[in-house]
């Protein structure tokens, strides 16, 4: 079964994108930790980090580098965090954090940002990239 993010990638759920090339694709987290919370994902559904091929784990980290510093200009931060745990969804994924302290880091809570919000703040990342 297609994991949510394949769903993603395939059109069949929307997203608020942020960054796509032919590999991976980036969008906000519908369910943030942070303002700015964003998932990188190779489009390649792969469950664990640690089972994708070399290059593919290395370009995938290289595409999420690419996202900062527009994600840091649109969300003022000391610094964006990066978060690999997966065990929420089988299908290897990065989250970026934007961070103010390590209580920001905490994936126990969430905060509410309407649809308008997230598009809006997507729209504001995508403009610095």
């Amino acid at each position: 079964m297609a994991s949510i993010f394949s769903k993603i990638v395939n059109g069949e759920i929307p997203c608020h994108k942020i960054a796509e090339t032919e590999d991976f694709l980036a969008f906000l987290d519908a369910f943030p930790v942070t303002k700015g919370h964003t998932l990188v994902i190779p489009k390649k559904e792969v469950d664990y980090l640690f089972d994708l091929d070399e290059k593919l784990y290395a370009d995938l980290f290289l595409f999420a580098k690419s996202i900062v510093p527009a994600l840091e200009n649109a969300v003022p931060c000391l610094r964006i965090g990066v978060s690999v745990i997966g065990l929420e969804v089988p299908h290897a994924h990065v989250h970026l954090l934007p961070l103010n302290s390590m209580a920001d880091a905490d994936f126990s809570k969430k905060i509410k940002m309407s649809q308008e919000e997230l598009a809006e703040l997507a729209t504001k990342i995508r403009s610095g990239l």
